[in-house]
């Protein structure tokens, strides 16, 4: 029985009241949430895909370096990867897949340039540095410089190399062998499809 001051409840009652504390609970929640995006002016998607930055060297249409500076990285969804890059480099470049051999576009390729990154347009290799591999894809001595590119343990396909990537985008580019020539004794083996070429200005 309840006593005369209220203190006591039905079993229906303190149901009720259970359920209206923890409505206050998912509104305070609620509230909390919505005030911490108003402080930072950001939606939770992009608050979580803060975009961070990396060093990158750039050059300039000679050849000619222009310093090191902090960029931010490019970070794309895969539905804009697609809009932006043909089937072949989109596959390449997002899925580290391999064009096929004496197939590219510059692999043959022997004009004086520079090669760029197909997706964010950073310079990846000097055609100084490149030389006939007979392998059917663009192969070069080395990097035009060591800021722009990743090199990655990749153990697919039950072989293990060395993936080489785009440090600003992840693009991935190729690989990277021991058995080039001089003076580095490396053999980048890039796909045409992951680079722009740039005859030199």
């Amino acid at each position: 029985m309840p006593g005369s001051h209220g203190q006591s409840h039905s079993p229906e009652t303190q149901c009720v009241d259970l359920a209206r504390r923890r409505m206050m609970c998912c509104a305070l929640a609620s509230v909390g949430v919505i005030g911490a995006i108003a402080v930072t002016g950001n939606d939770p998607a992009s608050a979580a895909a803060e975009v961070s930055e990396v060093a990158i060297e750039s050059f300039s249409p000679a050849g000619q370096s222009q310093g090191v500076s902090a960029l931010p990285k490019i970070v794309r969804t895969e539905a804009q990867w697609r809009q932006q890059l043909s089937g072949v480099s989109c596959d390449v470049t997002r899925r580290a897949g391999t064009e096929q051999a004496f197939t590219g576009a510059l692999w043959n390729q022997h004009a004086d340039g520079l090669y760029y990154c197909i997706c964010c347009q950073t310079a990846l290799f000097d055609s100084r540095t490149k030389f006939e591999s007979g392998t059917g894809w663009p192969s070069f001595w080395q990097p035009i410089s060591k800021h722009n590119v990743l090199e990655n343990s990749d153990n697919s396909l039950g072989m293990r190399r060395t993936a080489v990537s785009c440090r600003r985008c992840d693009a991935h580019l190729g690989h990277v062998f021991d058995d080039g020539p001089k003076p580095t004794g490396l053999r980048y083996c890039m796909n045409s499809a992951a680079l722009n070429f740039s005859a030199r200005a």
